[in-house]
């Protein structure tokens, strides 16, 4: 076995033939995080106006921007003959080296985000060839390559179908997440105790609350809202539960603030909030995400729900106070917060909203809308009861999901370290 150190300008030969017919039908494309190389959409553009380039099935081909994202790859035979842009540069590969090993030096331990530090430009940063063409690469004779390329493809596949798995027991996962909330919202999840009376009374008790609240001045008079008719009722519940109006049992509030006057306060914008979890992510203070515009002011206990793009059903509970962008929504539950959380995390909540999808580019859930959404209100204590019960078995649903995140993250792990050793001839790990 030999090896030598080569450096990739000896080794790629950039191609700029150019293109005599452009076919904007047969374009190529190269996908960020090493997802490969595919045929580009057909895109508006004005003719002529971008010189293209033919391009040769086995051509290692790159984007210039976006090289140190993982845009990077191997021309497929399909996509032969096809054609890109200067920005998207593609090279011959010497005799001396598979296209292939080329490609795994960029991938092995994700070595291509290193590239950001090569990158030039102001507005736009790019990675030209020659600022590659010094790089040196770990280079064996051609049949060594090929034998660790059958072994590194062996292990791409073992680790294919072990992510493939994983992939599979997480929309189980997800599944049962769902079974377990349909059940608590049909009141099925725990047993019906007659001591906690009926949620019609609830009912009356918030609205008399409320009444007071108005009559004081420390609420405003809300619009009524009309009864919920038989063929709006998406399920059954039990008798001594009743279906209401989101906005009979939850003030939907604006509390637009300064942002200047509330800078180290605590900024929740739609992306701090994962999609369809109620997991408040890592989030900055005002100042720190630099707000400009009115906020709206929330409280610890309130639930905050981001109008924007409701499908992603983005809400959370707030445990402290801060502000939040003017297109979420701070709700203050009149009923078990947790319960509340639940029910808008549940399948059937988003099937709801829903109804409501204007199908613009930003589509938006207004108050009005939200206020309209039915809801299955249990008795207070058996909410309370739900939510204890729910608890305990989404606290099962995420030890499972821990599991299967450490496997697939130790499943990458040992993939970029047989890429590693591969290119450091050193020997190879089999799974």
């Amino acid at each position: 076995m030999s090896w030598k150190k080569a450096k990739l300008g000896d080794l790629l030969t950039e191609s700029r033939i150019p293109c005599e017919n452009p076919n904007p039908d047969r374009r190529i494309k190269v996908r960020l995080k090493v997802l490969g190389v595919e045929k580009r959409g057909l895109e508006n553009e004005i003719e002529g106006a971008t010189k293209q380039f033919i391009r040769k099935a086995g051509q290692f081909i790159y984007g210039k921007q976006n090289f140190h994202k993982g845009a990077f790859g191997i021309i497929p035979k399909e996509l032969d003959g096809f054609e890109s842009s200067a920005d998207l540069p593609a090279f011959d590969v010497s005799k001396e080296s598979l296209p292939e090993w080329i490609f795994y030096f960029f991938k092995q331990g994700n070595y291509y985000l290193e590239l950001s530090k090569i990158a030039r430009g102001v507005a736009t940063q790019r990675i030209h060839p020659e600022q590659i063409f010094d790089l040196e690469i770990p280079l064996p004779d051609i049949n060594t390559q090929k034998e660790f390329l059958v072994r590194i493809y062996s292990l791409e596949n073992k680790g294919g179908e072990l992510s493939t798995e994983l992939a599979h027991q997480q929309n189980i996962l997800k599944q049962l997440r769902q079974a377990f909330l349909r059940e608590a919202m049909q009141g099925k999840l725990v047993s019906q105790n007659p001591a906690d009376g009926n949620a019609t009374d609830l009912l009356r008790k918030i609205k008399a609350e409320k009444e007071k609240l108005i009559a004081g001045k420390k609420l405003k008079k809300e619009k009524e809202l009309p009864p919920i008719k038989a063929d709006e009722i998406p399920f059954d519940i039990p008798e001594n539960w009743v279906w209401c109006r989101f906005g009979k049992i939850v003030d939907i509030e604006s509390n637009l603030v300064s942002p200047f006057d509330f800078p180290n306060h605590p900024h929740v914008a739609p992306d701090n909030i994962e999609k369809n979890s109620g997991k408040l992510l890592p989030y900055k203070t005002v100042s720190e995400d630099n707000v400009q515009s009115a906020n709206h002011y929330f409280y610890a206990g309130q639930l905050i729900y981001s109008k924007v793009r409701p499908k992603l059903n983005k809400v959370v509970k707030i445990n402290f106070e801060g502000l939040c962008s003017a297109d979420m929504y701070p709700l203050r539950p009149r009923i078990d917060s947790d319960f509340l959380l639940y029910c808008m995390l549940s399948e059937y909540f988003l099937v709801e909203v829903d109804r409501f999808d204007n199908r613009v580019k930003m589509p938006k859930i207004n108050q009005n809308q939200l206020s309209q959404i039915p809801i299955p209100l249990p008795p207070l204590e058996e909410q309370k009861r739900i939510v204890k019960k729910l608890e305990e078995l989404m606290q099962h649903c995420n030890d499972l999901e821990t599991s299967i995140k450490e496997s697939e993250s130790q499943n990458e792990k040992l993939l970029q370290q047989v890429l590693r050793e591969a290119l450091r001839k050193e020997k190879i790990i089999t799974l």
